[in-house]
Order: C-alpha cells, then structure tokens, then sequence
C-alpha cells in the first residue's frame, strides 16, 4: 500500500483536492477557487506525464480562469452566495463559436507539434471545459450540464490513458455536478422567492402611502 500511495500520490492527491473543489463549488462556496488552482498544478503534472498535452495545457488555462473567478465571485455580483442566474440566450451561440474553434485551434496545435495519439477528444473536451469553467465563474447554472457531459468524456479519455484513479475522480466528479446543480437550483428559487415577496412588501407599502 504505501509502495503504491510512492508512485501514485499526484493522483491522489489530485483526487482529493479536485473532489473538494467541485464539492465546494456545488455548495457556492468561494473557497472552491484556492482549491482548484492547488489541484490545476497537480494535474498538471499528471497530465504531462501522461501524454495528454492540451489537457495538461487546459489546467494552466483553468488556473489563470480560476484567478478570474476568484475575483467575479468576492468582487463582482456573483459574490453573493444566494446569487444564480440562467445562461443569457444570447450567449449560448458564442458559447457553441468558442468551443467549435478553441477544439479546431486545439487539434491543429496537437497533431502538429506533440505526438498525442488522441488529439481530437483531447481538444474537444479541453474547450469544452473552458466553456463551462467560464459559465461556472459567471455562476450560470447550466454549466453544470456541461460539465457533467465533459466529465463522461473524461472518463473514457482517462481510461485509454490507464488514469484509473482520475478515471474514478471523474466518475466521482458527475455524481458531485448533479447535486451542484440540485443546489444551485434550490439558491435560485430561493432567490426568486424572496425578491416576489420584497416587491410585494414594497407594492403593499406603497399602496398604503396613497391610501
């Protein structure tokens, strides 16, 4: 066991922090941000090691996204911890644009100047985790289904690389998505629940002003 925990511990240990981030995360909490740049330069590491070079690039791109939500969610109106919104319909097509052509840009870059045997799923999930990382730092809730079809992705790109424990993290990871989404659900029902009854209080006291 302890030979085995030797030559795997970047696993675990990228394990344990990326269940605490996404677990904080699903909770609203602005500590999740700390904690996944600490699991960033973990997996980093990992995924270097394993050939999977536009992933391993995507936590250097994660940790510098991680600093903007950092301060979205301390700084901008994200910071309140009941705050949760919808994705803009205007933006899903900018969101579609950008995963399209960082994926394109991405399979270019791979088939070009690394010897990475699985360039295009690489790349694909690669922006399609930008995507939702973004959606995530603007506290858009569907960034959760997102995330959840990137990690099923993941999952199988994990395998093929024989990550057998970050295979099971990302497994770990869908399960943690769904009660993300449960919870930020809940947030926003709440939120829309005590802003009708502040506009009702604030109609019934102007009613009664002109009365």
């Amino acid at each position: 066991m302890l030979e085995w925990l030797q030559a795997e511990w970047p696993q675990v240990l990228g394990f344990v922090t990326g269940a605490v981030c996404v677990w904080l995360a699903g909770r609203r909490n602005v500590a999740n941000y700390p904690i996944g740049i600490a699991n960033n330069v973990v997996l980093f590491v990992v995924f270097i090691g394993a050939g999977l070079y536009a992933t391993a690039a995507l936590q250097v791109v994660y940790l510098l996204m991680g600093v903007h939500g950092w301060w979205r969610w301390t700084h901008g109106a994200e910071q309140s911890r009941t705050y949760v919104v919808n994705t803009p319909r205007r933006a899903w097509p900018w969101l579609g644009l950008a995963a399209i052509a960082g994926a394109a840009a991405l399979v270019w870059v791979l088939t070009t100047f690394t010897d990475s045997q699985v360039a295009i799923p690489d790349a694909a999930t690669t922006a399609a985790s930008l995507v939702a990382q973004y959606m995530l730092n603007r506290k858009w809730i569907e960034n959760w289904f997102v995330w959840i079809g990137v990690d099923i992705a993941f999952v199988g790109l994990s395998i093929v690389a024989g990550l057998w424990i970050i295979a099971a993290l990302y497994v770990l990871f869908i399960g943690l998505c769904v009660i993300g989404y449960r919870s930020w659900r809940r947030a926003a029902s709440a939120d829309r629940d005590s802003a009708a009854i502040g506009a009702e209080s604030r109609s019934g006291a102007g009613m009664r002003r002109r009365a």
